[in-house]
């Protein structure tokens, strides 16, 4: 599957964004599918994953109650909406799926197949 990821810019403090993740081919429907971000200088990081219902998101602790992942599977897409963002949510945003036919959810970032390009987002003070 290839993806690809958009919707990243510039917001300061307290906005929002919405990045999508669009996905190639006819079986979207059957990859987990995540969110990841690498700020400069650091290690990629997990954000969010979704199951191949929609059901079921994982946040991680840094971006619960702030993002919601979801996905519209006859649209072959994933979206990442980012309410109340702050100067330390700066980073490259990753899309990322995990094997097809996998169905567990995990934080790992080795366990992801299949990664977009990135798309920046910016937030400023």
């Amino acid at each position: 599957v290839q993806l690809q990821a958009s919707g990243g810019g510039l917001v300061q403090a307290g906005g929002s964004l919405r990045l999508s993740c669009s996905a190639s081919g006819r079986t979207f429907s059957t990859y987990v599918m995540g969110w990841f971000r690498q700020a400069p200088g650091k290690e990629r990081e997990f954000v969010a994953a979704i199951s191949w219902s929609g059901g079921s998101p994982y946040y991680s602790d840094s971006v619960k109650g702030r993002f919601t992942i979801s996905r519209d599977n006859a649209k072959n897409t994933v979206y990442l909406q980012m309410n109340s963002l702050k100067p330390e949510d700066t980073a490259v945003y990753y899309c990322a799926a995990r094997p097809q036919g996998i169905t567990v959810l995990t934080t790992t970032r080795s366990a992801y197949r299949y990664w977009g390009q990135g798309t920046q987002v910016t937030v400023s003070s």
